[in-house]
């Protein structure tokens, strides 16, 4: 059921009266809040969650799924304006205070607020994942603490991501723990716009966290095998996404200032069409999702992508696909935190790994592959056909993370990040299209030609952080080079990109 959310207004009304002894009592309205319900803040914090991080239309390009058709701008030349990732990080601090003001009222009842306290720390957490996954190095430990002399709250330094996320995956296993031992009697209310006030469901979301963030940085740190095998092998425990029904999905109201943000940009823009490498990797793969994920060119019925990063516009935009109309022509439409099909890939990895996990590789991956059509309203017969032939099982990373990335379609944080932690799809980086000629240079006609080679590894760092944290923010800078590129993530191993 789509988990369309209900907007509060709040009038806050003064009304002009002679001088009198009783003036309080008088201009005080007994039906009036005197505190922000709980549920309210809850509902604002993830309406915003949603906007900034669940709707990623101009990182689509970075995750290849995207190619700018008219209006090239920066995001072509891969060099982001400050409104949208200084947004990002802007709402990441401002969720956590935000969340933190319900932590600090229900202090002295835990117990009678435990579902709404857990909630909100999961929130928290993932607001602090998504800032650290996307800009690096961030504060961390000393941003929450304030300070007494004026303007010091905001100069503070910066932590390594490699102390934030086992931070971040110890916090999640403290509410994990907490939920394990029962749910709470607490009711989370309307404004719990990601699952309705179903706390099992959140249960099942900040363990599938946990197995995000620890296969991200499997790679460097020695703990993930662990924390996966721990989550995968005790679901009774630690229970996470299995079923479509479950995915986190925020569903927009439709209306208004609420649109789901690809069918805002839709009703006014007609800036973006699928890319090249991405249709030409569906048609290759004879992949039945093709005719959800875009729609045919308007100009012969075909489906055709344009290049990533290119310079000028196409011939003809009535030559390209377009994103489909599940994902971008619903204004009543969702985006996207987590799938279950998420949970079955990262198990097929792991099985891949040697790890101890409850699934063989294949048979995770097929049952990840199905999650993923059935998501998308494939019929079975013809996911039976996809699994028996392009999409058959051959035992290799590489055939599991292409198939990755096609199922996290507008889940584009996410797919730039798979990407950058283990290069696939290749394609955005080895020059080489799904038919292996066309040429693919991702900013080869930007600005950066013959500088660099890769889509962006980071975003920059927010104009205020230099106005206001200059001499921390220059020190954590150290290395990056054309505001996106040199220095990479603390999980991105990868050697061949400049």
């Amino acid at each position: 059921m789509k988990n369309k959310f209900k907007i509060w207004a709040f009038s806050f009304v003064m009304i002009a009266t002679g001088c009198t002894g009783s003036f309080d009592e008088i201009n005080t309205n007994p039906d009036a809040y005197t505190e922000v319900p709980f549920t309210n803040m809850l509902a604002n914090v993830l309406r915003r969650t949603g906007e900034q991080w669940g709707s990623e239309l101009d990182i689509a390009q970075w995750a290849g799924y995207v190619s700018e058709i008219q209006y090239l701008n920066n995001y072509g030349g891969y060099t982001p304006p400050n409104n949208t990732y200084g947004n990002r990080w802007y709402h990441s601090y401002y969720g956590n205070v935000q969340l933190q003001d319900i932590l600090d009222r229900t202090e002295e009842n835990q117990e009678g607020n435990k579902n709404m306290r857990n909630v909100c720390k999961v929130i928290q957490n993932y607001l602090m994942f998504m800032c650290t996954d996307t800009f690096g190095d961030i504060p961390y430990s000393e941003a929450f603490k304030g300070a007494p002399e004026k303007g010091s709250v905001m100069k503070t330094p910066f932590d390594p991501q490699s102390e934030i996320y086992p931070k971040i995956l110890a916090n999640l296993k403290e509410v994990a723990n907490s939920w394990a031992t029962g749910l709470g009697d607490d009711k989370l209310g309307d404004g719990d716009f990601l699952f309705e006030g179903d706390v099992a469901k959140w249960q099942k979301f900040c363990n599938s966290l946990r197995l995000r963030i620890a296969m991200r940085i499997s790679g460097v740190y020695s703990g993930s095998q662990a924390i996966v095998e721990e989550i995968l092998n005790n679901p009774s425990t630690y229970p996470y996404i299995t079923d479509c029904k479950d995915n986190a999905y925020f569903w927009w109201q439709g209306f208004g200032d609420y649109y789901e943000r690809y069918y805002n940009n839709f009703r006014t823009r007609n800036d973006d069409g699928i890319s090249e490498i991405f249709i030409n990797h569906l048609k290759k793969m004879e992949d039945p999702r093709i005719a959800v994920y875009a729609k045919p060119a308007k100009s012969d019925g075909e489906y055709r992508g344009f290049e990533n990063g290119a310079k000028n516009d196409p011939i003809s935009r009535d030559d390209i696909s377009r994103i489909g109309a599940k994902f971008r022509e619903d204004p009543a439409g969702f985006s996207v935190f987590y799938r279950a099909c998420e949970n079955y890939f990262m198990m097929a990895e792991a099985a891949l790994n040697g790890w101890n996990v409850p699934m063989t590789a294949a048979e995770a991956y097929e049952k990840a592959v199905r999650l993923s059509m059935e998501d998308n309203d494939i019929e079975d017969a013809d996911a039976d056909a996809y699994l028996a032939g392009k999409g058959k099982w051959d035992g290799s990373y590489s055939c599991l993370y292409f198939e990755w990335w096609v199922s996290l379609f507008k889940e584009s944080m996410e797919a730039w990040s798979l990407y950058r932690r283990t290069g696939y799809p290749t394609y955005i980086h080895t020059a080489k299209a799904a038919d292996g000629v066309t040429p693919q240079y991702p900013g080869a006609r930007s600005v950066y030609a013959g500088i660099h080679n890769d889509v962006p590894f980071r975003f920059p760092y927010p104009e205020n952080q230099f106005n206001y944290n200059r001499a921390n923010v220059e020190a954590a800078s150290a290395g990056i080079q054309d505001y996106v590129w040199g220095k990479q993530m603390w999980w991105d191993t990868r050697t061949d990109v400049k």
